[in-house]
């Protein structure tokens, strides 16, 4: 399995608007676009992540628009560890679906 280049920014919550401002833009939405707010993933604060995985293309020009939208960009480590937990989220997801159709 390919694993696609991804970033993850931090949104505060009086910012959440400029998600859609990101997301809306062609080349963004043309990525996989996920987001989790800082509770649902067991963090403190009042926060949003956007994980963006994608082409270079679509992550540099995303990462243009988080600077220009003021979105704070994750660095490696920390963004490593919410996208393990967003996997762990999805993948316990995955799993409870397929209770269902056992």
């Amino acid at each position: 399995m390919i694993k696609l280049a991804y970033v993850i920014f931090e949104v505060k919550s009086e910012d959440i608007g400029k998600i859609k401002q990101l997301t809306k833009d062609d080349i963004v939405s043309r990525q996989s676009i996920l987001t989790r707010d800082s509770n649902s993933l067991n963090l403190k604060g009042e926060f949003s992540y956007v994980k963006i995985e994608g082409s270079d293309n679509g992550l540099k020009r995303a990462q243009e628009l988080a600077k220009e939208l003021e979105l704070k960009k994750l660095d490696k480590k920390k963004a490593q560890a919410i996208n393990e937990k967003i996997e762990e989220q999805e993948d316990s997801a995955a799993s409870g679906m397929g209770m269902i159709f056992d």
